[in-house]
């Protein structure tokens, strides 16, 4: 799942499970009847992933992992060090406006403009260079071809027709994959750094990017808009254990509580309102997919049970229905206030700007947590994300003991 800068968060989870299976792997290599020359051979830990899908910021992760396939467990703490050399010059600036460095009013005038010439407030150019210095798209055909991963899906929502798009990258041998369904649709495309700035396009911040889909050119903006079911895209892949990394904060924080800890003492700013937009966009299908799927689980549980129990056991297993695991992992902290206690790293006209709004303090600093590019940030994000791992480190081993 995507969440601007809040991704980083990823990266760490992703870093400590590399950590995990590696460890997990050495104790089994050490405890085989191995030789010495066969033990040293066999170490290379492979891939753990045969279906990376991304949205949003989570697009990049993705991506990313796909490019490093070939590199095993290595590819997970690879990202680790892409997020560690992350900064916000090199993911947005705000339009160059004369005296933008002594006034807010000036600032806030190069805003202005822009949004009416880009439909954004933010020039996203810089991500453009620094995705192509940093993912070797041409590697993702490599892991394809020798087997390392089956597929890569980035999603994006076009702005020109409502229509939730999945583009695919899939092994030469898979069946060609497309699906079409309610305001959701999919098709094959090398991935490519335009797929990634469109799904990371968020609304209002950053451009919306031109993609073609059935022939036609549409805009397209961040994947997480209209994403109704983030898990369709794997399971349509042909995923039947689901590892979902969200950034979302299902319990947010309360904004301007009253002396008795109850009564809003004012009204939301215009920080706190956009806060709970962006949260509303990027953080809150996750979970309920989750439970969905959770729910036709158990009707196949117990379709199999009845007709094993009433009618025939090979019946049962003929069913062409199969349960999907998943472990949904996300932030046991709250990031509004992770973001609160970093927001004096943002560049100065930024700080100005989400001032202006209202956004550094409270719940407005929700919106500041997608911006915050930042190495303070993103360091406490990560070690975050290495922390809920170890939390439930047998969890995810017997997550993966197969």
């Amino acid at each position: 799942m995507g969440g601007g800068a809040r991704t980083a968060y990823q990266a760490g989870a992703l870093q400590a499970l590399a950590q995990l299976l590696a460890t997990q792997r050495q104790h089994t290599t050490s405890a085989s009847d191995l030789t010495a020359s066969s033990a040293t051979a066999d170490t290379a830990a492979p891939f753990p992933f045969q279906v990376l899908v991304g949205t949003s910021a989570g697009a990049l992760n993705a991506t990313y992992l796909a490019s490093r396939a070939m590199d095993g467990l290595d590819a997970l703490k690879g990202l680790g060090e892409f997020w560690h050399g992350m900064h916000s010059h090199l993911v947005y600036h705000l339009p160059d406006t004369p005296l933008a460095k002594f006034s807010r009013w000036a600032t806030a005038l190069g805003v202005s403009l822009s949004v009416r010439r880009q439909g954004a407030a933010l020039d996203s150019m810089p991500l453009v260079d620094t995705l192509h210095r940093r993912i070797a798209l041409n590697n993702i055909e490599k892991a394809l071809d020798k087997g390392h991963l089956k597929a890569l899906a980035v999603t994006a929502s076009s702005y020109t027709t409502g229509v939730h798009w999945t583009f695919c990258q899939t092994h030469a041998d898979m069946d060609p994959v497309s699906w079409s369904r309610p305001g959701r649709r999919a098709e094959l495309q090398d991935i490519t750094i335009e797929h990634l700035m469109a799904s990371s396009a968020i609304p209002f911040l950053f451009p919306a990017t031109p993609l073609w889909v059935d022939g036609n050119m549409e805009y397209f903006g961040d994947g997480s808009m209209r994403q109704s079911s983030p898990l369709s895209p794997a399971v349509h892949l042909g995923a039947n254990k689901i590892l979902a990394i969200g950034v979302g904060q299902p319990q947010r924080g309360h904004w301007g509580l009253g002396r008795d800890g109850h009564a809003p003492s004012r009204q939301p700013s215009l920080g706190n309102i956009a806060g709970h937009a962006m949260a509303s966009v990027f953080n809150d299908t996750l979970l309920a997919d989750v439970e969905q799927v959770q729910r036709v689980n158990q009707s196949i549980q117990q379709l199999k049970h009845h007709l094993s129990d009433h009618h025939s056991p090979a019946l049962a297993q003929s069913l062409p229905f199969h349960e999907v695991s998943v472990l949904a992992l996300q932030p046991s902290a709250s990031l509004d206030e992770l973001a609160q206690a970093h927001v004096q790293e943002l560049p100065r006209p930024v700080h100005r700007v989400l001032e202006g709004l209202g956004a550094l303090k409270g719940s407005g600093a929700s919106l500041s947590s997608y911006l915050l590019f930042e190495p303070g940030f993103l360091r406490a994000l990560m070690a975050l994300g290495a922390q809920d791992v170890m939390q439930r480190k047998e969890e995810l081993l017997a997550f993966f003991a197969d």
